[in-house]
C-alpha cells in the first residue's frame, strides 16, 4: 500500500479493503437484519477490527482513499465512540505519511463541570472531517456537524469505510419507518453539503463477488444483487 498520492487506482484499493474486511471476519455474509428493519445479506461490523495489524491495515486504507481524493481537510473529528479509535488510527496513519493534522472526538456524556465538556483533543477549528464506519440515516452525522458548528468550525467531509448505497429511512410520527428516495451518503452530500469518501462502496462489494464465481463466496452475489435491486438508489 506504498502508493503516492495521486497515483492511487482507487478501484483496485476498493477491492483490496473488500478482501480484507472478508479475511478479518468484519464483512459476513447470510441472513441479518439491519437498524432499518431490513433483511440484508451481508453485514459490516467495523467493530471487529479488533487487533493492532488490522486497525492499522483499515488506518492505511482510510489515508489511501482520503489522499486519492483530493477532499482538503484541516483536522479529524472522531464522533464516540467508534470514532474515536478510527479518528486516531487514521490521524497517526496521516501523519506517517507526511500529512500531520489535529484530532479530537466528543464524550456521549458532557463532563458535569467546566465548559465545552463534552469535546477531547484539539480544538474544532477549519475544515473538519468527520469519520466513522457506515451511515445508514445521516443522524450521526448531523448530531457531529451540529457539535463542530458550535464549536465554530465547519464540518467539511466524511470519511466512511463502506458506502451501502442504499435508501435511507425516516421515523415517522407513529413510530414507524419509511423509505425514502435517498441514501444516507446523498444526504449529507445534497442536504448537509459535505463531501463524502467511501473507501468502497456497494457496488465495489458486487464487482468482488462477481469475481469469486465458482467457489463459496461467490454464491452470495444474486442475494446482494437482489437486496441491491430493491434498496438501491
Amino acid at each position: 500500500m506504498s502508493h503516492a498520492a495521486g497515483t492511487v487506482d482507487t478501484k483496485a484499493l476498493a477491492q483490496e479493503f473488500v478482501q480484507f474486511a472478508v479475511d478479518a471476519g468484519v464483512l459476513r455474509f447470510g441472513q441479518f437484519k439491519t437498524k432499518a428493519g431490513r433483511m440484508s445479506p451481508y453485514f459490516f461490523n467495523a467493530g471487529l477490527f479488533d487487533d493492532g495489524a488490522k486497525l492499522s491495515r483499515l488506518a492505511q486504507f482510510y489515508a489511501q482513499a482520503l489522499i486519492a481524493s483530493g477532499i482538503e481537510f484541516d483536522m479529524i473529528f472522531g464522533p464516540a465512540y467508534k470514532g474515536i479509535p478510527l479518528g486516531a488510527a487514521v490521524a497517526v496513519e496521516l501523519a506517517r505519511l507526511g500529512k500531520n493534522v489535529p484530532f479530537a472526538y466528543n464524550r456521549k456524556e458532557a463532563k458535569d463541570h467546566g465548559e465545552g465538556g463534552s469535546l477531547v483533543g484539539a480544538p474544532l477549528k477549519g475544515r473538519v472531517l468527520i469519520i466513522d464506519d457506515v451511515m445508514s440515516a445521516g443522524t450521526a452525522a448531523r448530531e457531529s456537524i451540529a457539535l463542530i458548528q458550535a464549536a465554530g468550525a465547519t464540518a467539511h467531509a466524511v470519511t466512511i469505510a463502506l458506502d451501502r448505497q442504499e435508501m435511507a429511512t425516516e421515523k415517522q410520527a407513529d413510530g414507524s419507518t419509511k423509505d425514502v428516495l435517498h441514501s444516507a451518503v446523498q444526504y449529507v452530500q445534497n442536504t448537509l453539503g459535505l463531501q463524502v469518501c467511501a473507501i468502497a462502496k456497494l457496488e465495489d462489494l458486487l464487482a468482488y463477488l462477481g469475481a469469486q464465481a465458482g467457489n463459496e463466496l461467490g454464491q452470495h452475489l444474486s442475494a446482494v444483487q437482489a437486496y441491491r435491486d430493491r434498496y438501491g438508489v
